[in-house]
């Protein structure tokens, strides 16, 4: 399994637990919202592991949306949740296809 899918799993595990409504927002709150900062830098992280890797990347750029807007209590709910079931269908969609020594792909 690539590095990029692992990220993704982990980051969709660490998502859905803090859309767990009461206590996320406790682990949110009690962190100071360091939470949230630490959950942006790693979407980012994954983000490059995805694009360097050629696996779609949609799941970490709306985890970087959630954990700018997570700050708003309700939304912040739903945007955890919502980034969690991407990030988990992002990371199990089907496998791309490998290419061979130096051959590159061609997107157009």
């Amino acid at each position: 399994m690539k590095l990029s899918r692992i990220l993704l799993l982990v980051g969709a595990v660490f998502e859905l637990l803090l859309a767990i409504p009461v206590l996320g927002g406790a682990f949110v709150l009690g962190t100071g919202y360091t939470a949230l900062g630490f959950m942006f830098l790693f979407h980012l992280v994954t983000l490059v592991f995805a694009a360097r890797e050629r696996v779609p990347f949609y799941g970490p750029i709306l985890g970087m949306v959630t954990s700018a807007l997570a700050w708003i209590p309700i939304l912040g709910w739903v945007m955890h949740l919502a980034s969690g079931i991407v990030l988990v269908i992002n990371a199990l969609s089907g496998q791309q296809r490998e290419t061979r020594g130096n051959e590159q792909r061609r997107f157009y």
